[in-house]
């Protein structure tokens, strides 16, 4: 596995990295026995960074990744570089919310490093921002986890380029986390290039489209089934179909080029900076092995042109997040 740096400390890690929210039943059913067979085939393809939340399943990833851990000892801990995340939370009626406040991401931390059995993590993000807190208060309570020794870097999920440069500004950005696929481009607008200015760097989210860019997208009935896709509009009547439809020369593009189309859809996430990590989730195996393939992809420039051509900026029908999911994520152009 090709290696990269992960932020301005240049921690040495693999270009793919894997996301840890399939170990819950966001997208079907995940056992405690799937997901630790996912971690050893991860040591297996040397992914070293592992992306997960305290929200992922209420906990239930970072217990899930805590519990192989154990089992496998002080070698697996070493192996791993762990991010984990906070911010999002539940009021008293079960109302979520964002809590950026001092107290509430320390006392976070310390639970995640409790269920992930480790002392320290590579990368702590804020998942959500707090607007009754600026982002260099945040900063300056992300630093002050730095100087504890629980974490060695911060981060921020879903924030706009002129947040960054304001946290960066307090105290280095060690990550963004972004989604950033062939059908979601919006970080090309500022993102990618102030990550790559600052030396941050940009961890890639949903990297195939949510299975929209693999040669099996998942299917209208299935989608109904699932929370998040239910309600999401480029998975809703009639985006789906038409989605399916435009992604279809891709795989015929995939195929042709003698690539599994998850495949060729990292590569080419991979090709648009060295500063870019992208982080995809599976509970399958064998579609991991697919996903890490894409590591060992060279494109070339006609490759790229005819990957754009085919996936020009702005195919895609419908928005990536409902009105509801929006909430939380900044937008920015």
């Amino acid at each position: 596995m090709q290696q990269r740096k992960l932020g301005q400390m240049g921690t040495p890690v693999s270009a793919i990295g894997y996301g840890a929210m399939s170990f819950t039943d966001f997208y079907g059913p995940a056992t405690e026995e799937g997901s630790e067979a996912i971690l050893a085939q991860c040591i297996n393809l040397g992914i070293t960074h592992i992306d997960t939340s305290n929200a992922y399943g209420l906990g239930k990833s970072e217990n899930r990744i805590g519990t192989f851990l154990a089992k496998q000892g002080k070698q697996a801990q070493d192996f791993f570089k762990i991010a984990t995340k906070a911010g999002i939370t539940r009021d008293a009626d079960g109302k979520r919310k964002f809590d950026n406040s001092p107290e509430h991401l320390r006392a976070s931390l310390d639970a995640s490093l409790e269920r992930l059995g480790v002392e320290q993590v590579e990368l702590f993000y804020v998942h959500r921002r707090d607007l009754d807190y600026s982002i260099e208060e945040v900063a300056e309570t992300l630093a002050e986890l730095i100087k504890s020794g629980k974490t060695r870097q911060i981060g921020f999920s879903e924030i706009a380029p002129t947040q960054l440069a304001l946290a960066n500004a307090i105290h280095p950005v060690g990550a963004v986390q972004s989604e950033y696929s062939l059908s979601t481009r919006s970080p090309e607008m500022g993102l990618v290039k102030r990550t790559k200015e600052l030396g941050t760097t940009l961890v890639a989210f949903s990297p195939v489209g949510r299975a929209l860019l693999t040669d099996t997208p998942i299917d209208y009935e299935t989608c109904q089934t699932l929370e998040f896709m239910k309600v999401n509009p480029r998975f809703l009547r009639p985006n789906h179909a038409r989605n399916i439809e435009a992604t279809a020369s891709f795989r015929a593009l995939a195929a042709e080029m003698g690539h599994r189309t998850s495949s060729l859809a990292i590569a080419w996430l991979l090709h648009q900076g060295e500063h870019i990590l992208p982080i995809p989730g599976t509970r399958s195996i064998e579609h991991l092995n697919e996903l890490t393939a894409g590591a060992d992809i060279a494109l070339t420039e006609s490759d790229l042109a005819a990957i754009e051509e085919i996936l020009p900026i702005g195919w895609c029908h419908g928005d990536r997040y409902a009105v509801g999911q929006w909430v939380g994520p900044e937008k920015y152009c």
